[in-house]
């Protein structure tokens, strides 16, 4: 199973939201590079990024930031938020990364999302964010109509090669990670799931592994201490 530990941005800054909210953030670190760097330090061999300002507007305020983690950190790479257009997905891939993530395009323009897969395969990933079994879309500001085995049996007939399937209720909450939902994924779709929300001790790593996940997120355990990243990179192989 491949670990994914990661950092969201927010001016310049590695922070991390509980379930979403912007109105709680915490900042971890100033410079997110060092905490690239430590994760590489530890045997990581990925990287997860979120421009958490991205996903609301639409920008890419952090290209430079993300550009520079791509470049020198030594990780592949994946970064998500506010992807929604062409030209932000060839500008992420030119600045050294090796995977994008759509999201809320991925939801409202589904021709995007085809072109998109057509051209670059499995350099294009997408986002599942789910509220109450229901996809949520702009920085899980809003949640549509699309129930969440609709959404995948789309991208699963599209061959997205990867999802990340995030359980807003988990995110940064430290209550563990639902694990019902990763086996529901993997015994119904073919596309390789990644966990993210609420992966907070090794129990969750090392059943996400006994059940066959692709991958998983590490985030706020990470920061906290409640993982030990480079044991559960031992763990997790």
């Amino acid at each position: 199973m491949k670990l994914f530990p990661a950092i969201d941005l927010y001016g310049g800054k590695a922070v991390r939201l509980f379930k979403g909210d912007y109105n709680q953030m915490t900042v971890y670190n100033d410079n997110p590079l060092a905490v690239a760097r430590d994760f590489a330090a530890c045997g990581a061999e990925n990287i997860h990024l979120v421009d958490l300002e991205g996903a609301r507007s639409g920008q890419t305020p952090n290209l430079a930031t993300v550009e520079q983690i791509a470049k020198e950190s030594g990780l592949f790479c994946e970064v998500g938020g506010g992807i929604r257009s062409d030209e932000t997905i060839r500008r992420y891939l030119e600045a050294g990364v090796s995977r994008v993530i759509l999201g809320t395009a991925a939801v409202k323009d589904p021709d995007f999302l085809a072109r998109s897969v057509a051209q670059y395969g499995e350099k294009i990933a997408v986002g599942v964010d789910l509220k109450d079994g229901y996809v949520a879309i702009h920085g899980w500001t809003q949640t549509s109509m699309l129930s969440c085995d609709a959404f995948m049996a789309q991208l699963d007939a599209l061959g997205v090669q990867t999802v990340i399937c995030t359980d807003i209720s988990r995110d940064g909450a430290m209550k563990g990670t639902n694990h019902a939902l990763y086996l529901h994924l993997k015994d119904h779709f073919r596309v390789n799931v990644i966990a993210s929300g609420g992966v907070s001790s090794m129990e969750d790593v090392i059943r996400l592994k006994a059940a066959g996940a692709y991958g998983a997120i590490i985030g706020k355990a990470y920061y906290t201490g409640a993982i030990d990243l480079k044991k559960a990179l031992e763990v997790s192989k």
